[in-house]
């Protein structure tokens, strides 16, 4: 897949090496509000388990990975965005129906950058005919996860229970045909 490219972001795919990243982001009880309730993540879940996830499902040729989002201004890390076939870890992946989701800095909210690095990345993705549907999850309370997806043109496909070692969360997924 080509790099997508945008006036204010640079994008490039994450690697083993970017856990210092990865561990920054995931430090603001903010940022992790609606991915475990606030917690901030460990060095040692970043190495042991995410780094090793994002490896497993990490394909430059079809786009799949953590994309490293910088400011294109200074170079500054401001999140990723995450491009993998939907179920990937919890049922038989469906390389037709690619997940998409984000994670950014608390000081570049409200600035658009989730929607403008998670629409160029969908526009890129577009070429790869073998894509037919594009997801994205959030607990339902996040909203501004939610206006992302509407304004990348999903819609509400229905709404269920997230349950994990914290007990259960109100969820919605959203799609769109590509």
């Amino acid at each position: 897949m080509n790099t997508p490219v945008t006036t204010r972001l640079n994008f490039e795919l994450m690697n083993e090496h970017d856990w210092p990243l990865l561990y920054e982001l995931d430090q603001d009880p903010a940022v992790m509000k609606y991915i475990n309730r606030g917690t901030p993540s460990s060095l040692k879940q970043i190495k042991e388990i995410g780094i090793p996830r994002m490896l497993a499902y990490k394909n430059a040729n079809k786009g799949w990975g953590l994309w490293k989002i910088t400011l294109k201004k200074d170079g500054s890390f401001i999140g990723w965005v995450l491009i993998r076939p939907m179920h990937f870890f919890t049922q038989t992946p469906d390389f037709s129906n690619i997940e998409i989701g984000w994670r950014f800095k608390q000081s570049s909210w409200g600035q658009g950058y989730a929607t403008e690095a998670a629409s160029a990345l969908c526009n890129a993705l577009k070429m790869q005919p073998e894509i037919k549907t594009l997801s994205a999850m959030a607990l339902a309370d996040n909203k501004a996860s939610i206006s992302v997806m509407q304004k990348l043109g999903l819609r509400w496909v229905k709404n269920y229970v997230h349950t994990d070692e914290q007990g259960d969360l109100n969820a919605v997924l959203y799609a769109k045909p590509l």
